[in-house]
């Protein structure tokens, strides 16, 4: 964060956190103008929303709640559970019940709106990328350390948990 209360101790990491939030936050506009762009009328979907109808879509497998928590790093299931029920009621997705277990997949629509996304995404962001082997290794190489960090945090946010209760005012900690 560019707070120089948090960049007094490690100003480099408070860069990289500046640098993560605003790209986030383009990462954001990015896939909601695409959406509007690939369907005017999917402009009330959220960011999750199209992260979870893109992995629901990923390889035309069907999964679970809990599958796409996992691969989005969703800790809360409400979260992911709320957007299915709205891509589900937009017709995008549908459950089918096996045993005690809903597996989620797209229907045509979906399928159809993920299409549409991909071509407007080719030809408004992909062009921006270099194809070439060097850039293709740069991209891996952020790709590894975005895995890394999404690590780092989350067992630093694991630790902020259970030291909770051990922060007491006037100690330094708080």
């Amino acid at each position: 964060m560019t707070s120089a209360h948090l960049a007094a101790s490690y100003p480099e990491l408070s860069a990289m956190e500046s640098g993560m939030i605003v790209a986030w936050h383009a990462f954001e506009r990015w896939m909601l103008r695409c959406m509007a762009a690939a369907n005017a009328d999917k402009r009330d979907l959220a960011p999750i929303d199209v992260l979870v109808l893109h992995h629901v879509h990923h390889r035309g497998v069907a999964k679970r709640t809990a599958d796409v928590c996992f691969v989005l790093n969703v800790e809360d299931t409400h979260v992911v559970s709320y957007s299915l029920k709205k891509l589900s009621a937009a017709g995008l997705v549908r459950g089918e019940k096996r045993g005690k277990e809903v597996y989620f997949s797209t229907t045509a629509a979906g399928r159809d709106l993920c299409e549409r996304y991909k071509k407007v995404r080719d030809a408004c962001l992909v062009p921006a990328f270099g194809k070439g082997p060097e850039e293709a290794a740069r991209l891996a190489g952020i790709a590894q350390f975005l895995r890394a960090q999404a690590g780092a945090y989350d067992q630093a946010s694991r630790a902020a948990t259970v030291s909770l209760g051990e922060v007491t005012p006037g100690d330094g900690r708080e």
